[in-house]
């Protein structure tokens, strides 16, 4: 595996966000993050980074422990939620940033600058600062993203961190650049990880997911493996939707379970019928098959198939 993280543990004060944490991520995947808000998945990224240290456990990239690696030694892009550009810097030093750090010479940043804005989709703008970039604010929005991501990828990374990318962004521009960086990432093949509360965003561009709460890992795999296998029951009701089912043992059609009081049911999943029939109702569940371009999944009671 290329990154692995072992027995994770970290603690801020009296409140532990991260507990055991164990997962494994293979090479040029890319992998969501996904949890309600306080379920440790920035802290997690954070650790990956070296921007926090963990209390105790270990972190592995491409066979290496980097425990007491500095942040800047590990091998990592990193995209802040709000793209943290230098206002007072050109499009072009933003970029550059990295790269002058590593003392590279001015014909390897040039070159490599160029690549990345047309990487990126935003070629001639290397000399705009970031307030003059031309649109209204869902494009600038949108140019900040990809500002961003080729900073990130400047110095060449072995990994890149993505901290909700899509956070405060309206739709259309979110479901506009959710595209935008999936092809990008397949074009580079970088090994990735992406913060997100929103499992529709998940299930749309990543290979894998991790869902966390509370600080632990519930569940980690495929998306539509995950959608059809829940683990737990917090994994249960939080992917896709469901419905709780008080006293379900006065239910047709449920295993029994002792002590059990409760079931947690998709709609899909349960047949209707008739008190003594055997007719299922057609309005409840259509199937059909939902075509998967470049990266991402598509569950039906998620994305409306």
């Amino acid at each position: 595996m290329y990154i692995e993280l072992k027995n994770i543990n970290k603690s801020f004060g009296d409140f532990q966000a991260s507990k055991d944490v164990n997962f494994a991520i293979e090479k040029g995947k890319l992998v969501g993050l996904l949890g309600p808000s306080g379920s440790g998945k920035t802290t997690i990224l954070r650790m990956l980074a070296g921007l926090e240290h963990q209390d105790s456990g270990d972190i592995c990239i491409n066979g290496n422990v980097v425990n007491d690696l500095p942040s800047s030694q590990r091998g990592i892009g990193f995209v802040f939620q709000n793209y943290a550009l230098f206002p007072y810097l050109t499009v072009y030093d933003n970029i550059a940033y990295g790269l002058k750090i590593q003392k590279k010479d001015k014909k390897f940043i040039k070159q490599r600058v160029t690549e990345l804005l047309d990487l990126v989709g935003l070629p001639g703008l290397e000399k705009r600062y970031p307030d003059q970039l031309s649109g209204g604010q869902r494009q600038r929005v949108a140019m900040g993203q990809r500002i961003a991501l080729a900073r990130a990828l400047a110095p060449n990374p072995e990994v890149l961190l993505l901290d909700e990318p899509f956070a405060a962004i309206d739709a259309k521009v979110r479901q506009e650049l959710r595209t935008w960086l999936r092809e990008t990432i397949d074009k580079i093949g970088i090994t990735s990880i992406f913060v997100t509360h929103d499992q529709d965003e998940a299930i749309e561009v990543a290979d894998e997911i991790i869902i966390t709460n509370e600080g632990r890992v519930e569940q980690m795999g495929d998306p539509v493996e995950i959608y059809l296998h829940p683990k737990t029951p917090f994994v249960a009701q939080f992917i896709g939707e469901s419905a709780v089912i008080a006293d379900y043992d006065r239910l047709k059609g449920f295993h029994l379970y002792p002590g059990c009081s409760r079931a947690i049911i998709r709609s899909e999943f349960v047949k209707a019928v008739r008190y003594g029939t055997e007719k299922r109702y057609q309005s409840l569940y259509a199937e059909g098959i939902v075509e998967q371009k470049s990266r991402g999944h598509c569950i039906p009671s998620v994305c409306g198939g």
